[in-house]
């Protein structure tokens, strides 16, 4: 088999079983590149290994003159071009419909409920309390998760996982998902998704990032949330509308909401992002820096089998240049 050069363009904590498969395929490169390196060097390489902190989009596209592979090892690709990749004949291997695969794979269905359970038990105020000297129970009361409504937007593996830990804290569990032929046991199907944010106390986003739920939750749907409900968003940011959903904090009318993902999450620095000063003074909007697939276990998993995956696609494919 020929030998390819590979760049792994974000190789921090990568799997050394996947470096190794890697390695069996040619000579591999560890960055970390910026994005100045990465324009600079990209025409070198015949496949790239990314996670998410780089945009690989048109303007890098257009450098990479020997590319034929993109490696990313993850569902959503809202970080790479693919239309402008399929133009110039490059591959895309994600774990986009590896649904066998995935089901394996906890880390951002029990992020979610972390996040849940940080916000409605106001965890990060109440720890960063104990940090500066206080030690103040009554301040930090919290509500409990059993008995409430629980809706989910998309019921896929990760939604369905969701929906699992909401029925075992005892809360009823709602969901639409119009694409999802059979159902889950316990679950109440809705059909509609106004139905669903009418009825929501807590409300988790569980769907791709597409043309069709683009903007899908803007200040409409925010809504018609019950007063006081939280939201959950480990999906992507381009679902919801920050401007509302700022607004709708602001005015009262949630009562807290929880992050893992941001519209310009890969612009650089977030410091002048609204959610982000909102959050630097109130305790009822939690942000997180996408890590809703960052475990160790996790992250290795999909690692490898990522790698193995790119090992098929080369062993068919043709000589590189």
């Amino acid at each position: 088999m020929s030998r390819y050069r590979i760049l792994n363009l974000e190789p921090e904590n990568y799997s050394a079983e996947a470096l190794t498969v890697l390695q069996s395929l040619g000579a591999v490169e560890t960055g970390p590149l910026d994005r100045a390196g990465l324009l600079e060097r990209v025409g070198e390489f015949d496949v790239l290994i990314v996670r998410l902190a780089h945009s690989i989009d048109r303007q890098v596209l257009e450098r990479a003159e020997r590319l034929k592979v993109i490696v990313s090892a993850t569902t959503g690709l809202d970080h790479i071009d693919l239309k402008y990749a399929a133009a110039k004949g490059i591959a895309v291997l994600s774990l986009r419909g590896e649904t066998d695969f995935l089901r394996r794979i906890p880390a951002t269905a029990e992020h979610t409920w972390a996040l849940l359970l940080a916000l409605v038990r106001r965890i990060p105020a109440a720890h960063a309390s104990v940090l500066a000297g206080e030690w103040q129970r009554d301040r930090f009361r919290g509500a409990d998760l059993a008995g409430k409504t629980l809706g989910l937007l998309g019921l896929g593996r990760i939604g369905e996982k969701v929906a699992r830990y909401g029925l075992a804290f005892g809360m009823t569990v709602l969901a639409y998902d119009p694409y999802r032929p059979g159902w889950l046991d316990g679950v109440e199907r809705l059909s509609g998704q106004a139905d669903l944010l009418r009825r929501s106390q807590v409300f988790s986003i569980h769907v791709p990032l597409n043309a069709e739920t683009e903007n899908l939750i803007g200040a409409p749907e925010l809504a018609l949330l019950p007063p006081g409900a939280l939201l959950v968003n480990t999906a992507r940011g381009q679902v919801l509308d920050e401007s509302a959903l700022l607004a709708a904090l602001e005015r009262g009318h949630l009562g807290g909401a929880a992050l893992d993902v941001l519209r310009d999450e890969r612009r650089g620095s977030l410091v002048e992002s609204p959610l982000v000063r909102y959050a630097r003074l109130h305790d009822n909007l939690i942000l997180t820096p996408h890590i809703g697939g960052a475990t160790r276990e996790s992250m290795a998993a999909t690692e490898v089998f990522m790698a193995h995956k790119l090992r098929a696609y080369l062993e068919g494919s043709s000589t590189p240049s």
